[in-house]
């Protein structure tokens, strides 16, 4: 537990005392945030706000984990994991800054790299992780998936990559659900003995927690996709080698209904010709556009999010 607490406080101060200077050169060299068009009003006032900010919170809870943490390849693993769907998101923001427009990498393009990366993780775990091909269901046992769980794994990553990207749409949002989780999965990996891996994710919780003073709303700095999608991957990469993937979906279920409003949005939309659930996805932009304040959302979304994570965590416990 001292090396946890190290870990996550260490994380937390790197953030602190390094953010203002960070967002500074930022701003410097002119990094900022383009808002997407189709945006609710209220976030046009958000457009030139320093982003990239992520890399802040990367690197913070990269060092705080090595610091407290043993030498091992399974910590090495999610971090490797953490630093290449960063380095994507990186450049998908660096191609909307010299754009000028909330438009980087193609789909496809941002696609095939995460998929690519994924495949390589999804079969090292299968190969070198105990147990690697096989799925825990909940009070249930193990089900051993065979070759079926490469393409499971490799969904997996991909569907909770993107959906930390989705949730990242509000100050504080994706942050804040990022350090609940991590968190809760700081716990569940001690108590399914991987006490290492368990520092990582207190190491992401301090990275997160120190990332909030600065984007709390009204955010100075944005995390950009650089965050967002090196958050995913760390959360992703710790369900995956303590195998308990679907705990991280009840964990991460508001992550998990973002990704969902999306999708349902879409579908719904094509199958009815314009249609919509929703009078904006993902969900976050719902519930703003029907009357909620920017900060009533965010706190809502953090409380739903506390409530999952002590739901995950009496299903290892």
């Amino acid at each position: 537990m001292e090396r946890a607490a190290l870990a996550a406080t260490l994380a937390f101060l790197l953030v602190l005392l390094s953010g203002r200077t960070v967002i500074a050169q930022l701003a410097a060299w002119n990094i900022r945030q383009a808002i997407r068009e189709e945006a609710p009003e209220r976030h046009r006032g958000k457009a030139g706000t320093p982003t990239v900010g992520g890399l802040l919170l990367l690197v913070a809870a990269i060092v705080g984990t090595v610091v407290a943490a043993r030498p091992s390849l399974q910590v090495a693993i999610v971090l490797l994991m953490m630093a290449g769907f960063g380095a994507i998101g990186l450049v998908d923001d660096l191609l909307k800054v010299r754009r000028g427009r909330n438009l980087g990498l193609r789909a496809r393009e941002r696609l095939a790299a995460q998929t690519l990366l994924a495949a390589v993780i999804v079969l090292y775990v299968t190969s070198a992780v105990p147990q690697g091909s096989t799925l825990a269901l909940p009070w249930l046992g193990r089900v051993n998936l065979g070759w079926v769980y490469v393409p499971f794994g490799i969904a997996f990553v991909l569907g909770f990559v993107n959906a930390v990207n989705l949730a990242d749409g509000l100050d504080g949002l994706a942050a804040g659900l990022s350090a609940i989780t991590a968190g809760a999965y700081a716990a569940i990996a001690f108590r399914v003995g991987w006490p290492d891996l368990g520092l990582l994710g207190a190491g992401l919780t301090g990275a997160c927690v120190g990332f909030l003073w600065f984007n709390a709303h009204p955010a100075e700095v944005f995390m950009g996709d650089t965050g967002s999608n090196a958050l995913g991957a760390g959360l992703a990469g710790l369900a995956l080698l303590t195998k308990t993937e679907l705990t991280l979906v009840v964990v991460g279920a508001v992550f998990v209904a973002e990704a969902v409003s999306v999708l349902g949005q879409v579908a719904y939309f094509k199958a009815t010709g314009g249609r919509r659930i929703f009078r904006m996805s993902p969900l976050h932009h719902h519930f703003e556009l029907g009357g909620w304040t920017e900060t009533q959302t965010v706190t809502r979304f953090w409380l739903l999010a506390a409530l999952a994570a002590l739901i995950g965590l009496l299903i290892v416990f």
